[in-house]
């Protein structure tokens, strides 16, 4: 005969349940009888004695004012928060509590504590959370920790104990540790020092700490993309790309020499970057600041190969203005393939008006060109007449987070506004670019060139030594637009 070990017993869990169902019952029914004889009894007493029909009705009405009371006393009072645990008193354990001796697990992934001082601050003092809250600074932050369990909880919990918001969380795996890097949001009052001092009693070691603005709340799988489209519809775009992606950085284009370009994977030591340039040569990414990471040396490597792979290229795009005097001319970008036309433009030129861009005698003009042509070290704009003729040029030159802008026009069409309006767009390419300050270096006399940058209505900075003047324009902290071209009566795009 087959034994079932659990049969028996469950045969006598439904026989002592049956019993206790009866038993219930039957004290139940008995309860109901006394009730009922008890409620007769006194009925029959107050209706057959003295004053009965009134001792009846007034305690009807005691009995509906006691009900009316309660219940507005339940209606004001019901939403009061619960009385807190007595000391000592931890409750009933609920599935998936801690043990005794062990951090308990809480929803936001926190330490019981954090989380605890978190709660606590969000109940009892609103106004007080309100007066830290009332303005808050985005700020970056990035950080070393060791990769063990628990570290970034810890991380974390710090910073939520001094009401910091996170907002994006980016992670670099290292040998002997991880980088964490956060965009975080800070209340007012709180210093950067005490943000660090935290951070670095929570473990993390080699903190820095940077502001950041609202361009930095695109989360980063988004700006990543963003950067590759970019780089891909326009040569220009690498070096930009590249300095977005790995924040103030020092970007150099160096020329092909035996034995000093980098293996076709690249070169990563701790302060710079190496990188095969596609066009020839070497990319040059420093950053003496900050340690590079095997993640961000991966992201610019990955840039820098979709650019080799799409060869060179430039926007088309083209804009016809016309003059105040009638004329139109075309606006476009110009690249390595415009060499033969600037080369004769520079032929037309008087020795005074190449004296002014390049405050001495031109050595060998075409290989100067040629760099000033290169994509790998800034934009180039050029002027067309109707005709096709390359009559102005306008360079943007990467320096760092200074940004050197540079005019060139031909003596025939000097007066006629074509300067200011190449300054104003190479000035809005670097903005866009994310540079803080354009300078033109030029001849003290050159005052064609200091009246056009004083008519970009930025903040300007002066410097004149031996003859030569340095005049720089603020762009951070300006307004996006810049002054149009007075007279400028028509613009097409083709």
């Amino acid at each position: 005969m087959t034994r079932f070990p659990h049969s028996t017993t469950t045969g006598r869990r439904r026989i002592r349940h049956a019993a206790h169902h009866w038993r219930r019952e039957a004290v139940e029914l008995a309860a109901v009888f006394t009730a009922v004889a008890a409620a007769d009894l006194a009925a029959n007493l107050m209706a057959h004695g003295p004053g009965g029909p009134a001792l009846l009705t007034v305690s009807a009405v005691l009995l509906l004012s006691v009900a009316g009371f309660h219940t507005w006393w339940a209606r004001r009072h019901g939403h009061s928060p619960p009385p807190a645990d007595p000391p000592g008193d931890t409750g009933t354990a609920l599935p998936g509590a801690a043990e005794p001796g062990m951090p308990a697990a809480t929803d936001t992934g926190l330490p019981a504590a954090a989380a605890h001082d978190e709660a606590a601050a969000a109940h009892d003092e609103p106004d007080a959370v309100r007066e830290v809250l009332g303005g808050t600074t985005l700020w970056r932050l990035r950080t070393t920790v060791r990769d063990t369990p628990g570290s970034l909880a810890r991380l974390c919990g710090a910073l939520a104990h001094r009401h910091v918001d996170i907002l994006t969380l980016q992670t670099h795996p290292l040998s002997d540790g991880t980088v964490d890097e956060f965009l975080i949001r800070v209340p007012a009052a709180v210093p950067a020092q005490e943000i660090t001092r935290a951070v670095g009693a929570a473990g993390g070691r080699e903190t820095w700490l940077e502001r950041a603005d609202a361009h930095d709340l695109v989360d980063t799988p988004t700006r990543v993309l963003t950067l590759a489209t970019r780089t891909a519809l326009d040569a220009a775009e690498l070096p930009l790309a590249l300095r977005q992606l790995l924040g103030r950085c020092t970007i150099r284009s160096l020329p092909a020499e035996a034995g000093k370009v980098p293996p076709t994977e690249g070169e990563l030591t701790p302060f710079s970057l190496r990188l095969r340039d596609p066009s020839g040569g070497t990319v040059v990414v420093e950053r003496p600041y900050l340690p590079f990471t095997p993640t961000e040396f991966a992201r610019a490597r990955a840039l820098v190969e979709l650019d080799s792979r799409l060869g060179p290229r430039m926007p088309r795009r083209r804009e016809v203005l016309t003059l105040p005097e009638g004329n139109e001319i075309t606006v476009r970008r110009a690249g390595p393939g415009d060499l033969v036309a600037a080369r004769a433009m520079h032929d037309r030129c008087s020795s005074t008006t190449l004296n002014r861009r390049y405050h001495g005698p031109v050595g060998d003009a075409e290989r100067y060109l040629a760099h000033l042509l290169s994509p790998r070290h800034g934009r180039t704009l050029a002027v067309e007449t109707a005709s096709g003729r390359l009559v102005a040029l306008g360079h943007l030159l990467w320096d760092g987070d200074e940004t050197e802008v540079a005019l060139l026009v031909e003596d025939e069409w000097q007066g006629r506004g074509i300067g200011a309006e190449l300054l104003r767009r190479l000035v809005a390419l670097a903005r866009e670019g994310g540079a803080g300050a354009v300078y033109a270096v030029t001849k003290a006399a050159n005052t064609p060139m200091v009246a056009a940058m004083r008519g970009l209505g930025l903040a300007l900075d002066f410097q004149v030594e031996d003859g030569t003047l340095v005049i720089t324009a603020t762009l951070r902290g300006q307004g996006a637009s810049v002054p149009v071209l007075p007279g400028e009566h028509a613009a097409r795009e083709h």
